[in-house]
């Protein structure tokens, strides 16, 4: 028999999404912007001690190259010829930080996560440094001082891990967020990689200038962080190099973009007020403020948002950055055995329709936006003999929202046009309780694309759409149209406040919690 005629779809582009707590590689029609496959590989977080997140750098290059391996089977049992994909985009988790060694290739230390808590002393010392009346660190970072970013993390493993102090002083030593680690060893590791980073990750490492979009050398110097170690800092939607091994040998990597700038790509939030949340393992609400770096008087983050091309403008973007919200469903999952898959919680708070006075703030990794405050550890509170596990469930899910609504007000505060919707991505979005809850929190429509995978999506387009690929165009007459499902809400307003108030009662009790942190040791 004849073999069958591969199917001819035109250009297609790959996507390494690198999540927190999953990598998927997915793979879409340049034309249409439709999902043809994908596959999904779960990520394994170890917490060594109280407040430590850690991940293995080989855990998460094996998990990549797994996921495009499998995607290519996928699409060959589809009759899809793997030879149209014309570019990889790479999306990924962001600050958390990863050093090697570029001479055997091995990472000398696990990825410190950003979520992870262990340089909360390293902040503390830092901060008294700073002049009250000058924070140079926040003017050219537009970041506060916290254990979320990638410069206190690497200060740390330069202060307390051997084989790292030796690398550095024998010029062995290479950093870099996850995109550096993956592009770094996607195009040829010690046989020639390229150490690289794109200006949406370097905005997140606390040593990176956003006005003269360069690292910074009093930053630098501010955290003891030697500059030779640092990638080389590139626009997100560029050929950086070509894979050196797998199925997609030979293809260019040339899309570059820190998950959530991917997601606003994703949602093609390109216009200045443009906004979108994601729930991911956190939540993460980034507001499009064009060209103009806008410094929050609430909390919030100044980011870069993106940079599609090496002669394109920089365009950045507001932050409301929650650090919990998938990850608490995870941990009801992992830690308290109440529910054996994530998305069982949907069916337990559906029994229930209501946390019965139950609140769950998950301050796991202290309060980020709008609060910053390291001090909160997580508490349910609101407890009697009738509260069961749908409740917490319940509360569980309206603590995400609760949280949206606390940047989101912030964001409105900021940029004084408040959003008449909100566009939503992430993998709990499928979640329709979850979509309904925030509709009547928020007291505004929740609209999802009905393709959720827009981070994906937004790294794919940065990579079709580089100079040397361009078989994805960015113009907006040729931005497909996207269907969208739309939540309204259902509650009276007043009834929002109230639960909203309560909320904020439940907020306070969690800050204060941790008073003094408990002494770091070395590692070995």
């Amino acid at each position: 028999m004849a073999a069958a005629k591969k199917a001819v779809l035109g250009p297609l582009v790959g996507a390494v999404d690198q999540g927190t707590s999953s990598t998927r590689f997915l793979v879409f029609n340049s034309k249409t912007a439709e999902l043809l496959s994908h596959h999904q590989v779960e990520i394994k977080q170890e917490f060594p001690r109280e407040g430590w997140v850690e991940q293995d750098p080989k855990e998460i290059l094996q998990s990549v190259y797994e996921c495009i391996e499998k995607t290519c089977e996928k699409l060959g049992q589809l009759n899809i010829d793997i030879s149209n994909i014309k570019a990889i985009g790479v999306s990924n988790q962001r600050e958390t930080t990863v050093v090697w060694d570029k001479l055997t290739g091995e990472p000398l230390y696990n990825a410190v996560v950003w979520l992870d808590l262990r340089t909360q002393s390293t902040v503390e010392n830092l901060s008294k440094r700073i002049p009250g009346n000058n924070n140079f660190v926040k003017s050219k970072t537009g970041l506060p001082l916290s254990t979320y970013f990638s410069a206190v993390k690497l200060r740390w493993l330069l202060d307390n891990v051997k084989k790292v102090q030796e690398a550095v002083e024998e010029n062995r030593a290479l950093f870099g967020t996850i995109d550096s680690w993956l592009i770094w060893s996607l195009t040829g590791g010690i046989h020639g990689g390229v150490h690289c980073t794109d200006v949406t990750n370097a905005s997140r490492t606390m040593l990176f200038n956003i006005h003269s979009l360069e690292w910074d050398k009093e930053l630098c110097e501010f955290f003891g962080i030697p500059m030779e170690i640092l990638p080389n800092v590139r626009s997100s939607s560029e050929i950086y190099g070509l894979m050196k091994a797998g199925a997609l040998e030979g293809v260019p990597i040339s899309g570059c973009l820190g998950d959530q700038s991917a997601a606003l790509v994703g949602q093609m939030c390109f216009q200045d007020g443009q906004a979108k949340n994601t729930y991911g393992t956190g939540c993460f609400l980034l507001c499009n403020t064009g060209h103009k770096c806008v410094f929050s008087e609430h909390g919030l983050l100044t980011t870069v948002a993106y940079k599609l091309g090496r002669d394109k403008p920089v365009y950045y973007a507001l932050e409301g950055s929650v650090a919990i919200a998938g990850a608490v469903i995870r941990w009801l999952r992992d830690n308290l055995g109440i529910i054996k898959s994530s998305e069982e919680i949907e069916k337990l708070a559906k029994e229930v329709g209501t946390s019965y006075g139950c609140y769950f703030v998950p301050a796991f990794s202290g309060l980020y936006a709008p609060y910053w405050e390291p001090s909160a550890r997580g508490i349910i509170c609101g407890l009697t003999q009738f509260t069961n596990k749908c409740h917490i469930a319940f509360a569980a899910l309206e603590a995400v929202c609760f949280q949206t609504r606390e940047i989101l007000d912030a964001m409105n505060r900021d940029c004084g046009i408040p959003l008449s919707h909100l566009q939503v991505d992430g993998g709990m979005t499928s979640n329709k309780i979850l979509m309904q809850l925030q509709a009547d929190i928020l007291y505004i429509p929740v609209v999802k694309p009905s393709m959720p995978e827009t981070t994906a999506l937004g790294a794919a387009m940065a990579a079709g759409a580089a100079e040397g690929v361009g078989v994805w165009s960015l113009e907006p007459e040729d931005l497909s149209a996207v269907t969208v499902e739309r939540f309204e809400p259902q509650i009276n307003a007043e009834e929002s406040e109230i639960r909203y108030s309560t909320w904020k009662k439940a907020v306070m009790k969690s800050i204060g919690w941790v008073t003094t942190q408990s002494p770091e040791s070395g590692i070995p």
